[in-house]
């Protein structure tokens, strides 16, 4: 049956007093009922707390430390009366007793105090190691917000995901980091309106992607999946030209930035030209890969904005391919 305190040593307390305290301990540290398998656990000697063995470690201090004074006293007066002696010499001696009584006083006190304070060492180290056990996860967190905070792998306002989970960082505190969601799936950007609270703990042993690392305007890659059959060479020139009407505006300012990136992590600086690149996943399929300079809030919106342009030069394309008469 297990014992109701969570420790065999716990219930060989004989005072009320004792129990009740030691049975709160348990009772608030539950992790203290995996102390029974901790090597002398069961030696460990609880009955110090009902106050029998505090007495007799004082009453026999005390009895020392008298005994030490008088003596040290009858001796110091004892080499003062020798006058046989140089004066050199009886200092000599004076300071040799005095020492050696300090020495000996401090044996004396470790010896007494040696069982009673071991067993409070003892003591106060399973409680600490019980306190450990129940409160693992809390640390856990502790120690994820002081690798954020070391690494600065990210900060509010900064787009992560980690463990599968993918949002904007709106809080975080010494526990806990909280994302508004941005789904459905890895491919979108806008939000689900549900907000994800993550263990800080997750930092320790998750990798973790910072998709706004460069803040301001960041490299933006999607794809465009085509078939064998289909031109893609044209579909290749007309996303370049959506493209680079879309980015246009803003390119300079990007590619501006993307310098003062470089020469701030010393970084090679990346082109931020639009650029196509071709994919073969599996026969049979083509896939357009686009990477192109975006505003870090605005990577949805451009990449729709150069959708909606690409498909609408390419149904134009399809419609006058159709219009044409044969001879």
């Amino acid at each position: 049956m297990p014992d109701p305190l969570g420790a065999r040593g716990l219930a060989t307390c004989s005072e009320g007093e004792s129990s009740t305290f030691l049975g709160g301990i348990a009772a608030a540290f539950p992790g203290l009922r995996l102390l029974e398998d901790l090597p002398g656990y069961s030696r460990m000697n609880w009955d110090w707390f009902s106050g029998k063995q505090i007495p007799y470690s004082a009453i026999s201090s005390i009895i020392l430390i008298v005994t030490v004074l008088v003596v040290k006293k009858l001796l110091l007066r004892a080499v003062l009366r020798l006058d046989s002696q140089q004066p050199e010499v009886r200092r000599r001696w004076v300071v040799n007793i005095r020492n050696a009584s300090l020495v000996g006083l401090l044996l004396g006190l470790i010896m007494i105090w040696a069982e009673p304070l071991h067993t409070l060492a003892v003591s106060f180290i399973a409680l600490a190691v019980a306190a450990v056990i129940a409160t693992k996860e809390l640390i856990l967190c502790v120690s994820g917000s002081v690798v954020r905070a070391t690494s600065k792998s990210y900060a509010v306002g900064d787009r992560i995901e980690i463990a599968g989970k993918r949002g904007d960082v709106v809080d975080q505190n010494l526990f806990t980091t909280t994302l508004l969601e941005i789904g459905p799936g890895q491919s979108s950007h806008q939000y689900t309106g549900r907000a994800i609270v993550i263990p800080n703990s997750l930092l320790l042993n998750t990798p973790l992607i910072n998709e706004t690392f460069t803040h301001d305007y960041v490299l933006h890659v999607f794809c465009i999946p085509l078939t064998s059959n289909d031109d893609w060479q044209r579909a290749e020139q007309l996303l370049l030209e959506a493209a680079q009407i879309e980015c246009g505006p803003f390119l300079d300012q990007a590619r501006a930035y993307m310098k003062n990136i470089e020469s701030q992590h010393g970084l090679d600086s990346p082109t931020v030209a639009p650029r196509v690149t071709l994919q073969i996943p599996e026969p049979g399929k083509i896939n357009l890969l686009l990477r192109i300079p975006a505003p870090s809030r605005r990577k949805g919106r451009l990449e729709q904005a150069i959708l909606r342009r690409y498909l609408s030069e390419m149904s134009k394309g399809t419609v006058n391919e159709s219009d044409t008469p044969f001879p």
